[in-house]
């Protein structure tokens, strides 16, 4: 009897540990902290060693560190006031500035069931790969403080508005629009502004005769790998929920990606005769990208068709605009991403029916209108993100160029941005 007094004894005076938050959903939570890393993971290093491999060797650390300098800047600015004006409590096309400085952001507040710490940091990984996506458009030629200018306006006054718009309670969200992972606040934003940018800036000098092969293939096809990987999470984790819709949201994104290599792969060989390595892993990167607003909310079936369309399509819109429009888009940001993003926009319209059999839609599909009425949404949304993007970013284009100067002059674009602007070499042979 006196040991049991003293167990009970000790009890009371043992600090009972403070319950869990009952909101609070551990695992997807976990899921979501882990879908920010590789989502990060797809800037650094993924798309940097993608981009860096396509340029010359002169240039290619100018590739890395405007990755490098996007994310920092990003990050800042998003702290700063672009989440704010994104997911704040605003009107249908702006949000306001209540979170500032992210006010409120504790590690109390809930976004749903997990921390609106975790939910605000996975949205800034998004923020980050979109304008390091527009890069690709302007390699080799841009002075580095005009990225600098450029990528933080236009973070503020393109992306912000579109993410409102579509995901921050703006108007599109409130159509209905269908866009579970960014087919329109990423890839279309993305690849508007690239085209812009490049009919802006004008070719590299030689182009479209001089031949501009890629420097390191190697560096290449690690970077699309870690893309690959990485988009897991880009489109899962859009699901904020380790459950059937995330599974299912990874799993179209993996036969879409595979669809679109093999595709694209197929028409280089029958085309020219041989597959190109360069060409198979452009194609996964378009079946990714054109998968990406429709991940949520098409099956398997579905996932083919659209990985097997982003093959086609964007081989054939990558040939148009750089032989036929001798449009020096770099490394293929408009075609790739901008069509892949339109693509995938209006393919989600049709396969998130429940109407189709064995390509009928899965997770949210029940909610959405008929096919005609969703698609008439999905084509605003698309229309909408092209026209404001294009007339913004020509706007920012023309006064960044006042501002520090768009293009590197013809000496320093010569002996390759990597001396010219930052004093170092990718490379060092002689040592």
């Amino acid at each position: 009897m006196r040991t049991i007094l003293i167990f009970l004894g000790m009890l009371a005076v043992v600090p009972i540990a403070e319950a869990a938050d009952p909101a609070l959903n551990t695992g997807n939570t976990a899921w979501i902290l882990t879908s920010t890393a590789l989502v990060l993971f797809m800037t650094l290093p993924g798309l940097a060693l993608f981009y860096g491999g396509l340029v010359q060797t002169r240039n290619v650390l100018s590739i890395l560190m405007q990755c490098f300098a996007i994310t920092g800047l990003v990050t800042v600015l998003w702290i700063l006031g672009v989440y704010s004006l994104v997911f704040g409590e605003g009107n249908a096309w702006i949000g306001g500035l209540g979170k500032f400085l992210f006010a409120g952001v504790v590690e109390a507040e809930m976004t749903g069931d997990i921390p609106e710490t975790v939910f605000s940091a996975f949205q800034m990984t998004f923020a980050i790969i979109t304008p390091a996506l527009i890069i690709g458009a302007f390699a080799e030629r841009i002075r580095f403080s005009a990225v600098l200018v450029f990528s933080g306006t236009w973070l503020v006054l393109v992306y912000a508005p579109i993410a409102h718009w579509v995901w921050g309670g703006g108007w599109l969200g409130s159509m209905g629009l269908l866009d579970f992972a960014g087919g329109t606040v990423v890839h279309i934003t993305a690849g508007v502004a690239a085209l812009v940018f490049a009919l802006v800036l004008g070719p590299r000098r030689g182009f479209p005769k001089t031949p501009m092969m890629p420097h390191n293939m190697t560096m290449t096809v690690t970077g699309a790998g870690m893309l690959w990987v990485g988009w897991f999470g880009f489109n899962a984790g859009s699901a904020l929920a380790a459950d059937g819709n995330a599974g299912m949201a990874l799993l179209v994104t993996h036969i879409s990606a595979a669809t679109g290599a093999l595709t694209w792969m197929a028409m280089e060989w029958i085309r020219y005769g041989k597959p190109g390595v360069l060409g198979t892993v452009t194609g996964m990167v378009a079946g990714l990208g054109t998968i990406t607003p429709a991940s949520g909310y098409v099956g398997p079936a579905g996932a083919l068709v659209i990985g097997l369309l982003a093959g086609f399509v964007c081989f054939n819109a990558t040939n148009f605009i750089k032989r036929k429009l001798e449009i020096d888009d770099s490394l293929d940001v408009f075609p790739v991403h901008g069509v892949g993003g339109i693509l995938g926009t209006l393919m989600a319209g049709i396969f998130a029916s429940t109407e189709l059999g064995v390509f009928s839609g899965q997770g949210f599909a029940a909610n959405i209108n008929s096919i005609g009425e969703q698609l008439s949404v999905q084509f605003i949304g698309v229309l909408a993100t092209v026209m404001f993007t294009a007339v913004v970013t020509w706007i920012l284009l023309k006064l960044t160029d006042v501002l520090v100067g768009l293009r590197q002059d013809e000496n320093s674009e010569l002996e390759g941005l990597d001396i010219s602007s930052h004093e170092e070499r990718g490379y060092n042979f002689t040592n």
